[in-house]
């Protein structure tokens, strides 16, 4: 491993942005002129993804800048988009980067619908890719020193950034490489080489060395803070990479120690305090002394220790010779400084140096929220003002139809159709008449249908993934730990509950405007009719021209007149209040761009009162007048009914007169209805479309999420045992090869003796070997009966070692304990039973105080003394 340590990068899976992205800007700016924009913007946004993560990264600043590029787009976009589980779900699946796996169950990954996730875990490539960037700068040189301590320091920021955010970014566990233990160990890790590259580049500056003891005291702190860190983690140790990282963090703090003891010593013999001087190169020795003998593999200290040690003797030299100073002990000598000179870079988008916004004129969702507030808001004032005019002016029509005015004064003959009932009976006729509401009224249901169907199927598809959630939950209990979709699509079933509600309230207002019609129906009929025969359906009465000219008649004709202006005036009002525009977006803008925030009831509100203050002020002028003018009428309506003659066929014509204003102006309120009750379905299928197409992505989402999470249970499962675990019985067991370390005893060679005829004559039998023979048993040196069976192993031997019962800080790194041996007797040769390798036996020299071995029996026979076995295989048989 090299000198200084990189981090690996995270591996991500291919994911289509274009088509999610696409389809959300077509249904959201529907008919906007930036349409096309921001769809060349989405395709743009997904060709980056795949440069910076579809692809390997040469250890290049240009590759980096390619990351960082592609998360400040992240951090822009994630404002603009409503990116979660249940409205943009898109779902991004990223691999561990320090667990590898095995071979058949391949290396953990975590798919999760979260933009956060993405933007985490692209940070971890961005400072792992800056990590490999540093470690590959050259440090001889002032322009390597200087990008080697930017990048690790940039790294460090990323680290200890995620470290910060992951939780909040993420709704489940994390993998190991980006939990806050982790990202916090690679972050000091990151900031302890930043500190040693300042120290590189103050010893090739020569600086003072009190200073450059002083950074060095500090690097050495940062790693033994890093190497604790990593060594304590209970899940860190058992990577691989972080196996790799512990001693060469050991050995960095040793070194780093070293260093500042030497150049403290520099100092110290400066200052001509020589017993402080060796005291302080002496501990140097040792701590290089530690590297040597067990980092050695990772770093090479040799030149160090000559220089060290090369100090060291001239000091004990000149000190025996001609100073003579006393030497302390380590733990009296005067601790040394630190200075950190390292700081991790705040990580504050944009990052990049080319940053260029692809959704810049996309205003964020937080402005898009208020804004589609606000315009609810001003929607409900407008029809505040305009439903207040349009009663008044209904209250008004009732009023007059009830006087049968202005039919009345232009009924004077009695045997005429009045000039008003004419003009309606021409302006229902030109509007369609019956047949026109006819099929209105016919549409309605077709078009609720069609709705309710949209809403039923979307609210199925939702039920069919739930109840599969539940079913696979059921089955696999914790393992199935992603989002419950009961919990996930409550905001889309209380979204389906409102639209339901509103349907069932449209049902009711369309009966309303049924029965209304049914009430009006015959009268409606007759205005339809030509003149003539309504003229004859009309009853005749005796004339009251005496009336004509009358004052009376002149003041009703005047105020009438007053209230068709009044009428006329709230028209031109409401179009004038309906035609009010001003763009909130800005003002929406300004305020989360000062705040972080929008208060947006406070800006609405007071834009609104300072909109429409004025025409609320007209339109209470103008019911105000209505009221006025309306007294007026019915009091001169009294003395004009005094004056008229009163029979029994006036009261009837005046009577069907009445019913027949009446009935126009309800023909003009049930037509404005059924028009407005159509346009009200038709948009409601377009709301009801789009969210179709929501609950058809996420549940499409869920599906996809559903899938990978079995396919990491079912490889999950094939990595557990299917058994649990047992005991092999010691008879069973392989001796395990010694580590390296401790070395066995050797095996005694014997001298082969000459062979008589008798023995080479004679044919070896060839035949299965025999049973392995029990192991040998140790008694002490007294004489024991040649076939005394074997009782089993020696009760001395030497227990196996175990691992450490804790970890020890740096520079004693724990390691798994030496696996326990068994000493063989040196007399003792496993392999003379096996008469396949042709080795005669010899008979055993004796050693003085042991007894010896019995002499090998003839061929095919058994040893005396040991009991007989029968002939059969040693291990089961398969």
């Amino acid at each position: 491993m090299a000198t200084f340590i990189s981090v690996p990068l995270k591996k991500a899976s291919e994911v289509d942005l274009v088509k999610p992205l696409s389809k959300f800007v077509t249904a959201t700016y529907q008919g906007s002129e930036d349409q096309p924009e921001y769809l060349r913007a989405v395709e743009e946004l997904n060709k980056l993804r795949k440069n910076a993560l579809g692809r390997p990264l040469d250890k290049h600043e240009s590759s980096l800048e390619v990351l960082l590029r592609y998360y400040d787009q992240l951090c822009a976009v994630e404002p603009k988009f409503p990116f979660s589980e249940n409205q943009l779900c898109l779902t991004f699946t990223w691999k561990d980067a320090f667990d590898k796996g095995s071979l058949f169950g391949g290396s953990v990954k975590l798919a999760l619908a979260s933009l956060g996730y993405e933007k985490t875990c692209v940070l971890f490539n961005a400072a792992a890719l800056a990590s490999q960037i540093a470690s590959e700068q050259n440090l001889d040189s002032d322009e390597g020193l200087k990008a080697a301590a930017k990048y690790y320091q940039l790294a460090g920021g990323a680290f200890s950034h995620i470290k910060d955010t992951v939780l909040s970014a993420l709704s489940r566990e994390p993998t190991m490489d980006i939990s806050p233990e982790t990202v916090g160990t690679l972050s000091l890790i990151m900031l302890a080489q930043a500190q040693e590259v300042f120290f590189i580049k103050a010893t090739s500056d020569k600086m003072k060395d009190g200073v450059i003891a002083k950074l060095a005291n500090q690097a050495a702190d940062f790693y033994s803070d890093a190497f604790k860190q990593c060594q304590y983690k209970d899940n860190l140790p058992k990577y691989f990479y972080f196996q790799e990282v512990l001693p060469v963090l050991a050995a960095k703090h040793c070194i780093m120690q070293a260093n500042a003891e030497m150049h403290q010593s520099m100092l110290a013999k400066q200052k001509k305090r020589f017993g402080e001087e060796i005291a302080r190169l002496q501990h140097a020795a040792e701590l290089v002394k530690t590297v040597a003998s067990r980092y050695d593999e990772y770093v090479s200290v040799k030149d160090m220790t000559d220089k060290i040690n090369r100090a060291l003797t001239a000091a004990k030299k000149d000190n025996d010779f001609i100073y003579h100073d006393r030497v302390p002990e380590v733990k009296d000598l005067e601790h040394i400084g630190k200075a950190a000179l390292v700081k991790a870079t705040s990580i504050t988008p944009p990052l990049s140096q080319k940053f260029a916004d692809l959704f810049e004129k996309m205003v964020p969702m937080a402005v898009q929220h208020s804004m589609s507030i606000y315009n609810q808001r001003k929607a409900e004032t407008v029809n505040r003002l305009v439903g207040t005019m349009r009663e008044a002016t209904n209250l008004c029509n009732g009023v007059l139809a009830s006087l049968n005015l202005p039919a009345a004064l232009e009924d004077l003959s009695g045997d005429s159709i009045p000039q008003s009932i004419a003009e309606k009976s021409r302006s229902i006729v030109q509007q369609g008449g019956l047949q026109s509401i006819e099929q209105l009224i016919k549409d309605l249901p077709e078009l609720l249908t069609r709705n309710r169907e949209i809403l039923d199927e979307s609210l199925k598809m939702l039920d069919d993934e739930e109840t599969t959630d539940n079913e696979l939950r059921s089955k696999f209990n914790q393992r199935w730990n992603r989002t419950p979709s009961g919990d996930l699509y409550k905001p889309l079933r209380a979204e389906g509950g409102n639209f339901r509600s509103v349907l069932d309230k449209a049902v009711q207002a369309d009966q309303v405007v049924k029965d209304r019609y049914n009430t009006h129906c015959d009268m409606i009929t007759l205005l339809c009719k030509p003149e003539n025969e309504l003229n004859a359906a009309i009853p005749s009465a005796n004339p009251t021209k005496t009336l004509q000219g009358s004052e009376v008649v002149n003041v009703l004709r005047s105020q009438l007149a007053q209230l068709e202006q009044l009428k006329e005036e709230r028209d031109t009002l409401e179009g004038e209040i309906k035609a009010v525009t001003f763009d909130m977006s800005t003002t929406f803008l300004n305020a989360l761009a000062q705040d972080g925030a929008i208060n947006e009831e406070q800006l609405s509100l007071s834009q609104l009162d300072q909109l429409y203050s004025n025409y609320n002020q007209r339109v209470q002028a103008s019911l105000r007048s209505q009221e006025e003018l309306l007294g007026q009428v019915q009091t001169s309506h009294q003395e004009f009914s005094s004056l008229k003659q009163s029979n029994s066929e006036a009261n009837q014509r005046e009577e069907v007169l009445k019913k027949l204003a009446s009935a126009h102006d309800s023909y003009v309120e049930i037509s404005s209805n059924l028009r407005e009750g159509t346009k009200f379905y038709n948009d409601l299928t377009e709301i009801l479309l789009k969210f179709q197409n929501k609950c058809s992505d996420i549940v499409f989402a869920r599906k996809t999420e559903r899938d990978e999470l079995l396919k990491e249970l079912q490889q999950s499962i094939a990595r557990e045992p299917s058994a649990p675990s047992f005991n092999v019985p010691a008879y069973q067991s392989t001796p395990a090869a010694p580590a390296p370390g401790p070395t066995a005893a050797p095996r005694t060679v014997f001298t082969q003796q000459p062979q008589t005829p008798q023995q080479v004559q004679q044919p070896q039998p060839k035949s299965q070997p025999p049973a392995r023979p029990p192991p040998p048993m140790f008694a002490p040196p007294a004489a024991a009966p040649a076939n005394a069976p074997p009782t089993g192993n020696p009760a001395n031997n030497p227990p196996a070692m175990g691992p450490p019962s804790q970890a020890q800080g740096p520079p004693y790194p724990s390691y798994q304990g030496y696996p326990g041996y068994m000493p063989v007797h040196m007399g003792y040769n496993p392999y003379a039973a096996y008469g396949q390798y042709n080795m005669p036996y010899m008979q055993y020299q004796a050693t003085p105080g042991q007894p010896g071995y019995p002499a090998a029996p003839p061929a095919g026979q058994p040893y005396p003394g040991y009991p007989q076995q029968p002939q059969q295989p040693f291990y089961p048989q398969q």
